[in-house]
């Protein structure tokens, strides 16, 4: 019988992370309060500890896209233009 994977929200990820982080115990200690195995808490802490800095980020730098959207949008109108005058020749 196939058993299905656990899946974890970002909140119970950080909340693990961040007791690992605070040391008072020990991973394997961690692992069985939580039921996970010690590798994962440790890799979870890693990513955790690696985009600690995206807390801090002002918001103006997390909204800016990284791709002019303006020829994009320019695109899609014309293919959009295109397309009405062939459903109208084709008389669809």
């Amino acid at each position: 019988m196939k058993t299905s994977r656990r899946k974890f929200s970002a909140s119970f990820k950080a909340k693990v992370a961040i007791e690992a982080i605070k040391e008072q115990t020990s991973i394997p200690e961690l692992a069985a309060k939580f039921e996970l195995h010690p590798a994962q808490i440790s890799n979870w802490k890693r990513e955790f500890l690696k985009n600690a800095e995206l807390a801090f980020e002002s918001k103006s730098e997390k909204d800016t896209p990284a791709v002019d959207t303006a020829p994009l949008y320019s695109k899609i109108g014309q293919l959009q233009v295109e397309n009405d005058f062939l459903k109208k020749v084709l008389g669809k």
